[in-house]
C-alpha cells in the first residue's frame, strides 16, 4: 500500500498519479506495464514513484482496492442492508453495459483478464454467508460478461434468476423464523 508520503501528498498531485496509475493499468496489463509511462504521465520522478509505492504491483494494489471502494460505495454488503434481487441485478448490469459510465470498467475487464491470477488473494470470511453468495455470483456474471460480450443478455437473465430465488429463499425463511 502507499507510504504515508503519498498519503500526505496534496489533493491534486495525489489525483494527478492516481490518474496515471488508472491509464496505466487500464491499458497494460501488470506484467507490461510501466513505471517509466505512469511517472511520464503524473510528472513526477521515477524516484518519487519509489517513495509512494514499493513497486508496480504495489501501486495497483493500491488502484484496485481504491477502484474496489468506489465501485462498492452504494452496495449493500451488511445482514441488514440486503437489496433487492432487481437492484443487485440492475448495479451489475449497469457496470458491465457502461451504463453509469464507470472509469473503471477497463481496469477491472483487465484485472479480470490478466492480473487476477497474480495478486494474492484475501479471504472474505467476515462476510456473512448469503451476501458472499451475492458477491460471488456477480462478480462471476461480470467476468462472464466481459470475457463474452456477444452472451452478455443471457448471463445477465441467469443471474437475475439466481439472485431472485436467492433472495426470494431467504426471505422464506424470514418469514417462518428459521
Amino acid at each position: 500500500m502507499p507510504t504515508s508520503t503519498f498519503e500526505n501528498l496534496n489533493h491534486e498531485k495525489r489525483q494527478k498519479i492516481e490518474q496515471a496509475l488508472l491509464h496505466e493499468f487500464s491499458e497494460h496489463s501488470l506484467a507490461t506495464a510501466q513505471v517509466a509511462r505512469i511517472v511520464k504521465e503524473a510528472e513526477i520522478a521515477r524516484g518519487a514513484f519509489y517513495k509512494y509505492f514499493a513497486d508496480l504491483k504495489d501501486a495497483y494494489q493500491y488502484l484496485y482496492a481504491k477502484a474496489m471502494q468506489d465501485i462498492h460505495q452504494n452496495v449493500a454488503t451488511t445482514p441488514h442492508q440486503l437489496m433487492s434481487a432487481q437492484d443487485y441485478f440492475e448495479w451489475t448490469r449497469a457496470f458491465v453495459q457502461k451504463v453509469h459510465g464507470s472509469r473503471y470498467y477497463d481496469l477491472i475487464k483487465l484485472h479480470l483478464r490478466c492480473n487476477e491470477g497474480i495478486l494474492p488473494m484475501h479471504p472474505v470470511s467476515k462476510i456473512p454467508a448469503l451476501q458472499w453468495t451475492i458477491m460471488t455470483i456477480n462478480h462471476a456474471a461480470i467476468k462472464e460478461c466481459l470475457n463474452f460480450p456477444d452472451e452478455q443478455t443471457m448471463i445477465l437473465q441467469r443471474l437475475l434468476q439466481a439472485l431472485q430465488r436467492l433472495l426470494e429463499n431467504e426471505g422464506d425463511k424470514n418469514v417462518s423464523g428459521r
